[in-house]
C-alpha cells in the first residue's frame, strides 16, 4: 500500500480543480476511512478498491 503522495507522483492519483483526490484508472473521487487508533487514514477508490495511506 502506497501513500497518497507517492500515488500522485506515480500518476495513480490526480487532483481535480477543487483539490479532491481521484483515481486515475476509474476517475472516481476517493473515499476516506478514519481509524482513531492510527496515525494515518485510508483513501479508498469505490470502483477498483485500491487503497492509499494519508498521514493526518
Amino acid at each position: 500500500m502506497k501513500t497518497t503522495r507517492k500515488g500522485l507522483r506515480d500518476g495513480e492519483l490526480q487532483k481535480d480543480t477543487y483539490g479532491r483526490l481521484t483515481c486515475s484508472e476509474c476517475g472516481e473521487s476517493l473515499k476516506k476511512k478514519n481509524d482513531p487508533g492510527e496515525v494515518f487514514s485510508l483513501r479508498i477508490c469505490p470502483d477498483c478498491g485500491s487503497e492509499w495511506k494519508e498521514l493526518r
